[in-house]
């Protein structure tokens, strides 16, 4: 379990664009990094949209939103276009960063157990450093959760 003031797990993983973007890539500005199941699912629009109805004041803070699922580069342009997400959408399709996270278990839907991604939001500071680590977050709190990262 990654802990508050511990340095975030860097790693360099494939855009919806198909350019390679790194954590390190960031250094000197807050990161909100966020793990979601599947793009284009009830739970993982609800929660993209409402950090897109709040990226502006994220924005405007001078910091970067970062969602990243196991969805291929592919269906990741498909969301981001259908939905006018304005912040970077990454592929992890082996899961290795989110399990990196601990965003990446065991999970219980209707009685029955898989293994999958955890919903979770991860606040990362300026130096690289954890902020918040939050899993199994509702779909509706992660706007919340950034806004409290960003604003002064």
């Amino acid at each position: 379990m990654l802990k508050e003031g511990t340095m975030a797990p860097d790693f360099t993983l494939t855009a919806d664009d198909g350019r390679q973007v790194s954590l390190a890539d960031f250094r000197g500005r807050k990161v909100i990094l966020y793990f979601y199941p599947k793009a284009d699912t009830p739970g993982c629009t609800k929660q993209a949209c409402a950090l897109r109805d709040v990226y502006p004041d994220i924005d405007g803070q001078g910091a970067v939103v970062i969602g990243i699922s196991p969805d291929p580069p592919e269906k990741l342009v498909k969301f981001r276009e259908k939905h006018n997400l304005p912040f970077i959408l990454l592929s992890d399709p082996d899961h290795q960063v989110a399990e990196a996270y601990g965003a990446w278990g065991e999970k219980k839907m209707y009685g029955k157990t898989s293994m999958g991604i955890i919903r979770s939001h991860f606040g990362i500071d300026e130096e690289g450093r954890l902020m918040e680590v939050e899993l199994k977050v509702k779909p509706q709190t992660t706007a919340d959760l950034a806004l409290r990262l960003v604003r002064p």
